[in-house]
């Protein structure tokens, strides 16, 4: 488990004052101050740097973890995004449309000059590169380990869905296999894989739906759009009362069969193997975080 809190991941178009100020309150595990597609004209863009830099300066957002989505390194619009928003308060970016394992080892490097410029040290400023080309989804390996600044990818299926000119159908069924490979992916270099977001907004028992597969393919959090469906995605993000006491009873368990010597604990007649204690371990440090959340 990370130590990154990452159930949540929530869209907040940076030009727009209201919406700032809404999500100051709002309970999302990651902010995404949007730069890129849901800005415009281009114009606003500069709009959108000011204001990131203008809240986070202020501290409205402390101890919050911000990853403005920038632009991409073809827009124009990437150096100066990354110039003005490596200032304190800002986690890391979100990297959109990155196509191979080149455009974040290019985007790594582009950092690694502006820390050593500014003084900041090298590694400070985390990426969650954005998969949403067929290419990134045969690439996300490549992706996973182009920087160690990586610590998630995420799932952007309406522009994977156009470039792969197929059908983003009811039940999901064209978005499946993507979404497998993205969880795989990201698991098999311990990066945090997050899912895609659900466009039907209002749909709570659809994205219920989405969330209860999205558990299944391994997924730890999902991109959202509306404040409204955070209660859902942090419930099915989050270990429920009976898996943290189950953890803590495998670990209790595990812990007498060392010490009496038979190695092995059963609990139900069931053998509790490596693969069991670290799972438990996992739930009760990703409980333990949601925990210190709170607190705060």
């Amino acid at each position: 488990m990370s130590e990154y809190l990452m159930r949540s991941l929530m869209f907040v178009p940076a030009h727009i004052d209201k919406l700032m100020d809404s999500s100051v309150n709002v309970e999302a595990d990651v902010l995404l101050f949007d730069i890129e597609d849901s800005v415009q004209p281009v114009s606003n863009k500069q709009v959108a740097r000011d204001k990131v830099v203008k809240y986070v300066s202020e501290g409205k957002f402390e101890g919050r973890q911000i990853f403005p989505r920038i632009n991409d390194r073809e827009s124009g619009q990437l150096l100066k995004d990354v110039t003005q928003l490596t200032i304190p308060g800002i986690t890391g970016f979100m990297y959109p449309k990155a196509k191979r394992g080149e455009d974040i080892y290019f985007f790594d490097k582009l950092l690694e000059t502006i820390e050593y410029e500014k003084g900041i040290p090298v590694g400070t400023y985390k990426i969650i590169p954005l998969i949403e080309t067929a290419s990134a989804v045969m690439n996300v390996q490549e992706i996973c380990t182009a920087s160690k600044r990586v610590i998630a990818i995420a799932y952007g299926s309406e522009d994977f869905i156009t470039d792969l000119e197929g059908i983003h159908d009811e039940e999901h069924v064209s978005l499946f296999t993507p979404r497998a490979m993205i969880a795989m992916g990201a698991r098999a270099h311990n990066i945090i894989p997050i899912d895609t977001v659900h466009v039907r907004v209002k749909d709570l028992e659809d994205l219920e739906k989405n969330l209860v597969l999205s558990r299944k393919l391994g997924f730890e959090g999902m991109l959202v759009l509306n404040p409204m469906e955070l209660p859902l995605v942090h419930q099915y993000y989050s270990p429920s009362n009976e898996e943290v006491e189950h953890s803590r009873e495998i670990l209790r368990s595990d812990e007498e069969a060392r010490e009496s010597g038979v190695g092995v604990a059963i609990i139900n007649g069931k053998f509790i193997g490596p693969p069991f204690v670290a799972k438990a371990k996992k739930i009760l440090k990703l409980h333990e975080s949601i925990i210190n959340k709170q607190k705060k």
